[in-house]
């Protein structure tokens, strides 16, 4: 198996790459390898400084890196020879199996949905992150792929991360939940209430009806499904109060204990270690023709490390084959 893996991506590119690659080593079969895509002599600078890297490590130069800032459509059209670009020309002529990328998320997905099209019956790719929470992690999406979505786009996020919580996860019937602003089902605005028709008739979805953001931490469901504007600021709110929380906590806790304020912070890093993002890698863009991760920004060599595991076993396990069987028997079953 090939990996293609985005060096110009994270914060500190390519440093994180990098390590992040070599680390990976331990999960790899004979014969796997990662190819690191992006600026040649930047990447062997670290890359030399490790040994044995030759054995499962390629490089793949480029003369380009689309940034954060910049417009992601338009860099994809326009910058060829790009990390990300290249890297999706590389998954589409078969010369990768999946691609991981820490760079610009619109250009990612503009870069996917461009060379590695749409799965056969899939409406709309949509990005799917797991969330730790203290009762398992919950996969929510979308978390940005598509803000404009229709019913339609909504129940197949539901059947499609049903099938990647159940495989990363290995809970095998995922509750899901449709994120609305109260359970009962006169809630909701049109889109809710139509999307929840759709899943709650889906037979291959295990389906609970309503559920409310407060829901994410109590452990009422695996998959919450919405759409892509709705789950990048839930997205984005889990993330900042999480750090917040945690250290409002913890100089409370010191306050009231300073004798005791050694061990009260390395239980405050054991917690954050455990429900820290780069601890489940990236997320998957559901639905595309390959299988591509994006992670964080601000991944460190743990996060892409974790994120190229995840990327090999989802292509171990078939998941995309899954996704277009389980699709294909839901529209046999409309139409009967």
């Amino acid at each position: 198996m090939r990996i293609g893996l985005d060096a110009m991506g994270t914060d500190r590119a390519p440093v994180e790459e990098v390590c992040g690659a070599l680390e990976c080593r331990p999960f790899l079969d004979a014969g796997d390898k990662i190819v690191l895509v992006g600026d040649e002599a930047a990447i062997r600078k670290h890359l030399d400084q490790a040994d044995g890297w030759r054995e499962f490590i390629e490089v793949r130069p480029t003369t380009q890196h689309i940034r954060m800032g910049d417009a992601p459509v338009e860099a994809v059209r326009t910058m060829l020879d790009s990390s990300i670009v290249v890297m999706a020309q590389m998954h589409r002529d078969g010369l990768v199996d999946a691609c991981v990328s820490a760079g610009n998320t619109g250009a990612c997905v503009a870069a996917a949905q461009m060379y590695l099209r749409r799965l056969r019956g899939v409406h709309r790719p949509g990005i799917a992150v797991l969330t730790p929470t203290f009762h398992g992690p919950v996969t929510i999406c979308d978390v940005g792929a598509n803000v404009n979505c229709r019913p339609q786009h909504l129940h197949q996020y539901g059947v499609m991360a049903s099938i990647y919580a159940r495989t990363v996860t290995g809970v095998q019937s995922p509750r899901v939940g449709l994120l609305s602003v109260g359970e009962e089902d006169a809630k909701g605005n049109d889109l809710v209430k139509r999307t929840r028709e759709l899943l709650r008739d889906d037979p291959n979805v295990n389906f609970i009806g309503n559920v409310e953001g407060r829901d994410l931490f109590r452990g009422a469901c695996e998959v919450v499904v919405c759409d892509g504007f709705v789950g990048n600021v839930v997205l984005k709110l889990i993330e900042g109060m999480g750090a917040s929380v945690i250290r409002g906590v913890l100089a409370e806790l010191t306050a009231a204990n300073p004798a005791h304020a050694l061990e009260i912070k390395q239980a405050a890093r054991t917690i954050v270690t455990k429900y820290d993002f780069n601890e489940y890698g990236g997320a998957p863009l559901l639905g595309v023709g390959g299988i591509c991760i994006i992670c964080h920004g601000a991944s460190d060599h743990r996060g892409i490390m974790n994120a190229l595991r995840v990327a090999k076993d989802l292509v171990k396990r078939q998941v995309n084959q899954q996704i277009v069987q389980q699709l294909s028997a839901g529209a046999e079953g409309a139409n009967a």
